[in-house]
């Protein structure tokens, strides 16, 4: 069972996410944080196989989390997740070692458990968002 970080500034979403999860796998731990000050003192307490990273969060940038996380903690599938579904986005999101952006207007519900299910499967994930929100760089990742 996998071990899940959402950080967003938007309880809603960061609600919406863990209530997802937990339908499908009721006993799977997710924690939350609302900043990057908050994500990095739960990443070294609860080591998380999976974060899931807003580029946007409250006068911080989500992609310094995810160079740290990908830096820090290289083990840690980092999942982008955003409202701004541009190539400039995900690519700056590759740059800074995202293993998958998801652009929250374009993702379903199917595809987060797909995600989750193919980490967890420790298989690199087949989703109908399409190849192009997979990082290249990536494509070899395989969780310990």
């Amino acid at each position: 069972m996998l071990n899940i970080l959402i950080v967003d500034d938007n309880k809603e979403y960061r609600t919406s996410i863990r209530d997802l999860l937990r339908e499908r796998h009721p006993l799977m731990p997710v924690e939350q944080a609302e900043s990057i000050d908050e994500a990095k003192g739960k990443l070294a307490k609860s080591r998380p196989d999976l974060i899931f990273i807003d580029i946007k969060l409250r006068g911080e940038n989500g992609l310094d989390l995810a160079r740290f996380v990908r830096a820090t903690y290289p083990s840690v599938y980092v999942a982008v997740i955003t409202s701004s579904n541009f190539p400039e986005y995900r690519q700056a999101a590759y740059e800074h070692g995202a293993h998958c952006f998801i652009p929250k207007g374009h993702a379903t519900s199917a595809d987060i458990l797909q995600l989750i299910d193919a980490i967890d499967l420790r298989k690199p994930p087949q989703w109908a968002l399409g190849t192009e929100y997979l990082n290249p760089a990536s494509a070899g990742y395989r969780r310990k």
